[in-house]
C-alpha cells in the first residue's frame, strides 16, 4: 500500500520551524555583533542592541510552538486511523 503522504508536502507546524529557524539564527548573529567588541576591547554597543539578542528565545519559541503544533496533528490523525 503506497504511502498517502508525499516526500515535499509540508505538514502542519513545519512553517513555524522554518520560521523559528531563521528568527533563531538572525539572533545567533545579533549576539555574536553584540559581543564582538566586548572581546575586541572596542566601545561596547548601545544597550537596544542586547534586546536583538533576545531574536533567539523568540526563534526557539516559535519553532517549539510548530512542533507541538506537528505533534497535536499526528496525535489527531493517529486517533482518526484507529477507528
Amino acid at each position: 500500500m503506497r504511502d498517502k503522504t508525499q516526500t515535499n508536502s509540508a505538514g502542519p507546524g513545519d512553517g513555524l520551524i522554518r520560521a523559528g529557524v531563521v528568527v533563531f539564527f538572525l539572533g545567533a548573529v545579533a549576539t555574536m555583533v553584540t559581543v564582538a567588541p566586548l572581546f575586541l576591547g572596542r566601545h561596547p554597543f548601545p544597550t537596544y542592541m542586547f534586546g536583538l539578542s533576545m531574536l533567539m528565545a523568540v526563534g526557539f519559541l516559535i519553532a517549539g510552538a510548530g512542533v507541538l503544533r506537528s505533534v497535536a496533528a499526528g496525535r489527531r490523525e493517529a486517533r482518526g486511523a484507529g477507528r
